[in-house]
């Protein structure tokens, strides 16, 4: 049941079909003034577009925000310094950015006393979750309207049909049909539905919006060099950047060289397996890069703890709970293992690959050529106390057996 006590509402507007829609079907069912709020997360070319939609369809109170620096920096960076991926593959670029959309519709619902936040995420996914956790961990009496929940909207036919009797312009593809289901920002591209939704079907080249197809990529390789601080890369070719800019420049460089596509079928927190395809080039090469700088520089018991928590703080991040104890009290100590990652990786891009060349850290490398070297160790190691070594770790192993 709708409630009528409500009249105001902040709507997260990417300036697309499905909230497009909602602003209408919000003001015609709610009866109530929404505002809209659209977030610029790096998706290019769509920000001011949004804004004339929005204006078009009547909303008074229109909010732009600039968060590309704020998202490169407090979101992308520390959920980097752990190497995270879902699922082995998935550098969660949409998951990243929805505790930060949820943040400013807060503050906005605050700052304008509106009774509500509203999204346009669907039943059947993700977003759904990541948004109202996000809202609730933030302001736990904050009402919210999912539209996908309540209206008979449920199919891509029924949108387009209410759409074309609300007069709301669709975006069409190079074919001239509805484009894929998509989301855009600073750190990837994401697709589902259409052909994706068969996961037997290849995507269509002209699909990718991104990166060239590793066939077309340059015959001659790219070298680049990165330097880190603390686990952050804070210079490309020993040009300083903001966290916005080297992700930006880095995505250039990867989306050259065919680098960072993934065709994925992925275990929604929801309960259903869902196929996606994913452009993230910046963020790949960032990956492959601070894994080497770690290798140099985190001791083994600190790395490899790392990694076996990696997948937890993934699977957090993937299912919405970046505002949760659990989240902030395991970055902690992420952040705290990334003191000593220091120092500059040199890497090479050619065709989809990023291959890494080198890496050095002056003041924090772990890396011993004297002890690591076949040659003379000059008395670094004696290689006879190995023999004790194994002795000991072998007795357990020899207890097994009965003589």
């Amino acid at each position: 049941m709708k409630d009528k006590n409500i009249k105001k509402v902040v709507l997260a507007y990417s300036g697309g079909l499905d909230t497009s829609i909602i602003v209408k079907w919000l003001q015609d069912n709610y009866k109530c003034e929404v505002i809209t709020y659209t977030a610029d997360l790096g998706q290019q070319g769509e920000i001011e577009s949004a804004k004339k939609r929005a204006k078009d369809l009547g909303v008074k109170q229109i909010y732009l925000d600039d968060l590309k620096e704020e998202f490169a920096k407090d979101f992308i960076f520390p959920m980097f310094r752990a190497n995270t991926l879902y699922e082995e593959q998935y550098l969660l670029g949409t998951a990243i950015a929805r505790p930060l959309i949820s943040k400013k519709l807060i503050e906005i619902a605050e700052d304008c006393k509106a009774d509500a936040i509203s999204h346009g995420a669907t039943g059947k996914g993700n977003d759904q979750v990541r948004f109202e956790l996000s809202a609730y961990s933030l302001n736990p009496n904050i009402k919210i309207i999912a539209p996908w929940r309540e209206w008979d909207l449920n199919s891509r036919d029924k949108l387009l049909a209410y759409a074309a009797s609300n007069n709301i312009p669709v975006e069409m593809d190079k074919k001239n049909t509805p484009p894929y289901s998509m989301d855009a920002n600073l750190l990837h591209i994401s697709y589902e539905g259409k052909v994706l939704e068969d996961p037997w079907s290849s995507p269509p080249e002209d699909m990718w919006r991104w990166t060239c197809a590793p066939q077309n990529a340059p015959n001659d390789p790219e070298e680049l060099e990165l330097e880190f601080f603390k686990g952050d890369p804070i210079a490309l070719n020993k040009k300083k950047m903001s966290p916005a800019e080297i992700i930006s420049s880095l995505n250039d460089y990867g989306a050259k060289h065919a680098i960072g596509r993934l065709d994925l079928i992925e275990n929604r927190y929801v309960g259903m397996k869902s196929r996606g395809c994913y452009e993230t080039p910046g963020g790949t090469i960032i990956l492959h890069a601070r894994r080497a700088i770690e290798s140099a520089t985190l001791d083994r018991e600190v790395a490899h703890l790392k990694s076996e928590i990696m997948p937890k703080y993934a699977n957090i991040i993937y299912n919405g709970y970046w505002w949760s104890p659990e989240r902030e009290n395991l970055q902690k100590f992420i952040d705290s293992t990334q003191k000593t990652v220091c120092g500059f990786v040199r890497l090479k891009l050619y065709k989809g690959n990023v291959i890494i060349e080198g890496r050095k850290s002056d003041n924090f490398s772990l890396y011993r050529e004297n002890l690591a070297t076949f040659e003379d160790d000059k008395g670094s190691y004696d290689q006879k106390d190995a023999q004790g070594f194994i002795a000991l770790n072998a007795l357990r192993l020899k207890n097994r057996i009965k003589n």
